[in-house]
């Protein structure tokens, strides 16, 4: 994260954690989330769906368990890496979030330029007028400035690429093996393979290379992997012990945390996140302590074509509101 230019650094302070101040605040409590989120989900496969790389894949061979746990660690990273991007296929959706903002829901479309949302849902009631009206005039002025939108873009290609570089560690990062009793979740359907099930564990001769990486060490659980697509369809996480980020300057997570998240296929060659639950305790900047949960669900998977971030954001002003 980049230091605010009235900022200095001391001696005893890290590089990239900045000084206390009303704007630094607000921007730690960004960057702690967005650790707290990419690192203890190990996701960024979060709000991102698959491309058609894992469907083309071949048949497991005929005794999946035969080959080393790692190496479907190795497979799913590789897989969810690629999907962050999904340069050519796009989805309109709806995206229900439940956090420390109250519950929304959104309708969200995705464009070659990034993700335009509209919110059409507060605490589950339909929006006031004044509520539209407010909304409407942020997407217009989004629309008629596209710098404006470059910086969102930016932000969230700051996420995504954090989120590769996460997946890329966690193969290294953990110890895996088999879970016992084979399969853990029923098939997915007739004719569909069982899932493999992995549990993971931190690696104690592994060392966080970075802040971003640094809930990894903290983190253990079990995931699911459909084998015919090596693509992570279900994972639970338990933060078992604390983690200090940032020598614990930026953030203090203590043990007890959990998330969970599935994976769907969304039609097509597309998958996408589908839950989401995260429950976290923290202490923030060394002095607050935050009870933290999320939840995030996806609905309503519609492809839709290439189109530019003003002309889904016309599409989406054009939809009618649910009804009141």
């Amino acid at each position: 994260m980049a230091m605010h230019p009235t900022q200095k650094r001391t001696e005893r302070q890290p590089a990239g954690v900045p000084l206390s101040g009303s704007r630094c605040d607000a921007r730690q409590r960004n960057m702690y989330r967005r650790l707290i989120l990419l690192g203890l989900l190990t996701l960024l496969a979060a709000v991102s769906s698959a491309d058609g790389s894992a469907l083309t894949q071949g048949a497991p061979a005929a005794s999946p368990l035969a080959q080393p746990a790692r190496q479907w660690a190795v497979d799913c990273a590789n897989n969810e890496a690629l999907v962050i991007e999904h340069p050519d296929s796009f989805l309109r959706y709806r995206l229900h979030q439940v956090d420390e903002k109250g519950d929304q829901m959104r309708d969200q479309i995705e464009t070659p330029q990034g993700s335009v949302a509209r919110l059409i849902l507060r605490e589950g009631r339909p929006l006031t007028p004044d509520e539209d009206a407010a909304e409407r005039e942020r997407l217009s002025a989004l629309s008629a400035s596209p710098s404006t939108f470059a910086r969102h873009v930016r932000r969230e290609q700051e996420n995504k690429t954090m989120g590769v570089n996460l997946l890329k560690l966690m193969p290294d990062a953990m110890l895996w093996s088999y879970a016992e009793g084979q399969p853990q979740l029923a098939k997915p359907g007739p004719g569909e393979p069982a899932l493999v099930v992995l549990d993971f564990k931190p690696n104690p001769k592994w060392s966080p290379p970075d802040m971003e990486a640094e809930p990894l060490t903290g983190l253990e659980g079990r995931i699911w992997i459909d084998p015919r697509t090596r693509r992570m369809v279900h994972l639970e996480g338990d933060l078992f012990h604390a983690v200090n980020i940032g020598w614990g300057m930026v953030a203090h997570l203590y043990p007890g945390g959990t998330v969970t998240l599935q994976q769907t296929y969304a039609g097509g060659q597309r998958w996408i996140v589908e839950h989401i639950v995260e429950q976290l305790s923290l202490r923030a900047l060394m002095v607050k302590n935050v009870k933290q949960r999320l939840v995030f669900d996806t609905s309503q998977y519609q492809a839709v074509p290439a189109m530019s971030y003003q002309q889904a954001i016309k599409m989406l002003l054009d939809t009618p509101l649910p009804p009141r």
